[in-house]
């Protein structure tokens, strides 16, 4: 029973086991490193397979991965793929139509893996292919049939490794334009003659063929055969000729007149290179490793086609034993360039130099020449380089720039020098240069400062990377300038270069610059000036981004990117071209003004509002009164409360204008009163009351609210008479506005007061601004002063009830807490 489900497991196992062989796109892993130009870098990935990527790739890098094989879905959909590299993988297998989809590729590196079989299949579609590179693959040969037939265009072919051992006729078939040609045969062993030929015309073949020329001179020979053309540059690599034989396979190339053939990695012994001159005989030199010999049977040899000598990165073994090139002579009469560069030379005997009578071009570049081994090798400055026109010591230990000058002065021809990446950091005075002299490097140095030592012929001037913080040394025929990598604060003065056409400041120490620097330089046309800290004012980001759209007649040819910007703060690292700042940043001293006008209009008009409210009045009034009482609450704390606070009756308010009426009729009709009012209600003598006045009852030396505000304090009743002098009296006024003021005050005890019309006032003769005034009299509390005889008993009756009335007879008041006059 239980049988017939485990064989529906185990179908069902396979099945989805066999789902996922028939799908592999299900386990492939997928490789997001696209950017925007569509070019995929998944290189070091760690990758076992080929990953997946967008279909719109144009580039994809899979080296440096852990892919053993290519299969045939891997590269489906890639249509639009122009480069793909394999190189650095474990790649053995690939399915023949792997590359089928691949109709526009261009690029195919498959270097570097386990290819040890070759299969035509792989290229029948890749018709579009220009480069393809097979090096350093475990192949012996490069398969059976054309394997290269289908590339039609293809330009460039790389193939061999340290495996390859045979080369036969036809390998090559199909492949008859190419342009460049890399063959590693270190360990051939079979060649048919004419393999290589299929390929011509060529413009470079690259041969690494060590073990033939050390032991098959014949298979040698016939693979340089096969390459040699007048036009074609022979690049001969990991060489090592020690014997005459293994010289003979240059008889080929020399039977061709071979123009150009250049050694890498090249050991030579002398018995060989003796021999490797006889045979090329007159056709070309070498590079490469000489150490010291005889030279008798090479003087017999005609060289006088012999235009060049470079020689880098020599190593002459056993140097003590070699003596000078004198043994040379018959040689250096006739270059000339010479470069020996990289060579630890340290001296060129003025000997030798005087061998070089048709030098034109001289580079003893990184090597170990001093200020004192130069004097030797230009003979103490006596001009035997007469036809020199370009010389070139970067790179040594030289310090004088004087002695420099001297040992050039002579050299008539001289318009290029290059002195950079030496030791100078002092620049005299004066010095004398020849007057051909159009090219000047001294970029690189220790200058901390240039003076007229300059040559003013200079056309071009390279004082790159030095300490310079400023350059005022004028140069009229100046046309180049560079001043990148020193500690200039601006630019230079345009005025001193009057035919400047190109000016490199980079990496300094600018924060700006505008129109008004460059305006001097009247014929500037190219401008590098990035990776400057710049401080981004609205004036500079203006004019920055009018140069880089080419406005103008000044070119920033290093582009947008290389301007950023270093300040304000929060624009730090933001590419100048991107930046946008306010119209208030920009036009700060408009806004401001703008702004300063606007408010000043603003505040004219608040002004102008609150001066018709009468506002000012008011704020002056409110300060008196709180300055008053606050005094009113020092004398209370110092003692002055334990005096008795009501002192009097009433606080009589009037104008000095009105003192006459207070004086003669108002203060003795109430201090002073009659036995018998005429008139009266009553018999009864009235009380004879109390009253505060200005004149009599301020304390001398006080300020004057104060006094005001003790009084008002001091007194049960307030007396304001009103007149046309009343309300323009200034302390009339503030009088009548504390006595409202008291009312609210928890002290005040909720006092009084009372109104009398001196003379007719109606309420729309009061201005606006005594609004409290209006409001009393618009209440009808107030006394008027009959101008007839018979009504003033009834006026004073009415008036010493209202100031007393706290004692006789208790009187309403009304809403406003103002003491309703006595009927």
């Amino acid at each position: 029973m239980g049988q017939p489900p485990d064989r529906h497991l185990a179908l069902l196992l396979l099945l989805l086991l066999w789902g996922q062989r028939s799908n592999p796109e299900v386990r492939r892993p997928s490789c997001d490193r696209c950017d925007r130009r569509l070019a995929c870098n998944c290189s070091c990935g760690g990758w076992t397979c080929v990953p997946t990527v967008t279909d719109r790739a144009l580039t994809l890098d899979l080296s440096f991965n852990y892919i053993t094989a290519v299969t045939g879905d891997d590269l489906t959909g890639h249509g639009a793929l122009g480069s793909l590299s394999l190189h650095g993988n474990k790649v053995s297998a690939i399915h023949p139509s792997a590359f089928d989809p691949l109709w526009s590729l261009e690029e195919l590196d498959l270097s570097d893996n386990q290819l040890s079989v070759l299969d035509h299949r792989w290229f029948l579609r890749l018709g579009a292919l220009r480069e393809l590179n097979l090096l350093h693959n475990p192949y012996s040969r490069l398969g059976s049939g054309a394997v290269f037939r289908p590339l039609v265009r293809l330009r460039r072919l790389r193939f061999g490794g340290p495996a390859l051992e045979e080369l036969k006729r036809g390998d090559l078939s199909g492949v008859t334009e190419l342009e460049e040609l890399t063959v590693d045969a270190n360990n051939l062993t079979r060649y048919e003659a004419g393999a290589l030929a299929y390929v011509w015309p060529l413009d470079r073949v690259t041969l690494r063929l060590r073990g033939p020329f050390l032991g098959n001179t014949s298979l040698a020979s016939a693979v340089l055969g096969d390459v040699s053309y007048p036009e074609t540059q022979l690049v001969l690599e990991d060489l090592n000729v020690m014997r005459n034989r293994s010289a003979q396979p240059f008889r080929e190339t020399a039977s061709r007149r071979v123009r150009k053939i250049t050694f890498r990695n090249f050991s030579v012994s002398d018995e060989a290179i003796v021999d490797l001159l006889m045979v090329m005989n007159g056709t070309f030199w070498l590079n490469g490793t000489l150490p010291q010999f005889q030279w008798e049977r090479a003087k017999r040899t005609d060289h006088k086609s012999i235009d060049e000598f470079f020689m880098r990165n020599v190593v002459v073994l056993k140097v003590f034993h070699f003596a000078s090139f004198l043994e040379l002579s018959f040689l250096l009469h006739y270059p000339s360039k010479v470069s020996i560069i990289n060579s630890q030379v340290f001296v060129m005997p003025c000997l030798t130099s005087r061998l070089l009578v048709n030098l034109q071009y001289l580079d003893l570049s990184d090597n170990l020449l001093t200020d004192l081994t130069m004097m030797e090798t230009l003979c103490n400055g006596d001009g035997t380089l007469k036809g020199l026109r370009a010389l070139n010591v970067s790179g040594n230990a030289l310090k004088s720039l004087s002695t420099m000058s001297q040992q050039v002065a002579k050299l008539s021809k001289l318009t290029h020098l290059d002195i950079s990446r030496n030791g100078y950091s002092f620049m005299p005075m004066g010095c004398t240069w020849p007057s051909t002299l159009r090219y000047l490097n001294i970029s690189r140095a220790k200058l901390t400062s240039i003076t007229p030592c300059l040559p003013v012929t200079l056309e071009v001037l390279d004082l790159s990377y030095n300490d310079l913080n400023r350059f005022t040394v004028p140069l009229p025929a100046l046309r180049e300038l560079h001043l990148s990598g020193n500690k200039l604060l601006r630019l230079p003065p345009g005025g001193r270069f009057p035919n400047l056409q190109t000016l490199t400041v980079q990496s300094n120490t600018l924060n700006t610059f505008g129109p008004a620097d460059l305006r001097g330089y009247k014929r500037l046309q190219d401008l590098q000036a990035g990776q400057n800290k710049f401080v981004c004012s609205c004036d500079f980001v203006h004019f920055l981004r009018s140069a880089l759209r080419g406005v103008g007649d000044v070119h920033l040819t290093d582009g947008a990117e290389s301007y950023v910007c270093d300040s304000p703060l929060h624009l730090q690292g933001e590419p100048v071209g991107r930046v946008r700042l306010s119209v208030v940043a920009c036009h700060r001293v408009l806004f401001v003004s703008v702004s300063c006008g606007a408010a000043l209009l603003v505040g004219v008009l608040a002004c102008v509002l609150l001066w018709r409210l009468h506002a000012f009045w008011y704020l002056k009034m409110m300060w008196a009164w709180l300055r008053a009482k606050r005094s009113s609450r020092r004398r209370r704390r110092d003692g002055e409360a334990s005096e008795q606070l009501l002192s009097y009756d009433a606080f009589v308010s009037y104008s000095e204008r009105d003192a006459g009426w207070v004086e003669n009729f108002l203060v003795p009709e109430l201090e002073e009163p009659r036995d018998n009012d005429e008139g009266a209600t009553t018999h009864r003598a009235p009380r004879p009351l109390t009253l505060c006045l200005h004149k009599r009852d301020f304390l001398p030396g006080h300020w004057i609210v104060d006094n005001i505000m003790s009084a008002m304090e001091r007194s049960r009743r307030t007396v304001f008479v009103l007149s046309e002098n009343f309300v323009l009296s200034d302390w009339c006024r503030y009088e009548l506005d504390f006595s409202h003021f008291k009312l609210f005050d928890g002290s005040a005890g909720g006092e009084a007061a009372i109104l009398v019309l001196l003379e007719p006032l109606s309420k729309e003769d009061v201005p606006k601004r005594f609004c409290k005034l209006r409001k009393l009299m618009s209440s009808n509390t107030y006394l008027e002063w009959p101008q007839r005889e018979e009504g003033r008993a009834e006026f004073w009756r009415r008036l010493r009830c209202a100031v007393g009335g706290g004692e006789d007879d208790p009187l309403p008041r009304d809403p406003s807490g103002l003491l309703t006059l006595c009927r």
